[in-house]
């Protein structure tokens, strides 16, 4: 029984390669980006009353450059969550194809039921990307397995079957590359917000334990900044956890597809070649 062809394997060594380095690259990146976001602009003049940093009241951006050490590090986490969503829409729309998914599979369909196995690999040359190309291993292996006069119709559409899988195996993995990233994200951003404000209330009432009686104005300051920590690592959570189930969402529909194609394919092969039986 041949195996699925094997042609497949370097393109996706190369892409899991470039998806690494990506990945190698893109977070000390995001870690630098933020740290200057957080010096130059949120920690500009500007945005403090008589440019003072320290003391001067602050608007927006000041508040936020005043929740402390830990705001660029949340900052990073959320340029590296919208760094890597970008990367998986590029990766999972190439992946789709130039068409629809579903109005491609209902073609394949439709060529199938015709008997049309040609028509259904032009099809596939046409729409490109990692569901096609596992669509056009098992066509070719439903092409080899007409040939094939060794083996009985059960050996044949296992055959098929299991070219399918393999061609899958090749394919789909590289979807959820970097998805770990975003995945553990949607945890960390919210507990480092979480000692961020840990240490910032324990410095305002550090302050307030030795300065003695404080003003409510100065503390409730205080607290705010501290707070600061909190709305920025929730607001990378849920924009993590949104973007996780957007790519789980996308990446299940493919695995459908291939998987419902897959089937017909098997099916059509079965059906029309009961007399070999």
């Amino acid at each position: 029984m041949a195996n699925a062809p094997t042609k497949p394997t370097s393109p996706v060594k190369k892409e899991k390669s470039s998806s690494g380095m990506f990945a190698t690259l893109t977070i000390p990146i995001c870690i630098v980006v933020a740290i200057l976001i957080f010096i130059f602009i949120l920690g500009d003049p500007s945005h403090f009353e008589g440019g003072d940093v320290e003391k001067g009241q602050a608007d927006f951006f000041g508040r936020i450059h005043r929740g402390g050490n830990l705001v660029p590090l949340i900052l990073s986490y959320l340029l590296i969550v919208i760094v890597f969503s970008i990367e998986r829409f590029v990766v999972i729309g190439k992946a789709s194809g130039t068409s629809n998914v579903d109005a491609f599979v209902r073609k394949i369909q439709s060529l199938l039921n015709a008997g049309n196995i040609d028509g259904a690999v032009a099809e596939c040359d046409k729409q490109k990307g990692s569901v096609a190309n596992v669509i056009r291993a098992g066509l070719k292996k439903y092409r080899e397995m007409e040939g094939e006069t060794g083996l009985d119709i059960d050996q044949k559409t296992l055959a098929i079957q299991k070219d399918i899988e393999e061609a899958t195996s090749l394919e789909m993995p590289m979807l959820e590359q970097n998805l770990t990233i975003i995945a553990t994200l949607v945890s960390i951003g919210t507990l480092t917000g979480l000692l961020g404000t840990v240490f910032g209330m324990i410095n305002a009432f550090a302050s307030l334990a030795t300065s003695g009686a404080a003003s409510s104005t100065a503390l409730s300051a205080s607290i705010s900044e501290a707070l600061v920590n909190t709305a920025l690592g929730i607001s990378t959570s849920a924009t993590s956890i949104v973007m996780y189930n957007v790519f789980t969402s996308k990446i299940d529909n493919l695995t459908y597809a291939i998987d419902e194609t897959g089937f017909s394919i098997v099916q059509t092969f079965a059906a029309s070649h009961k007399h070999s039986k």
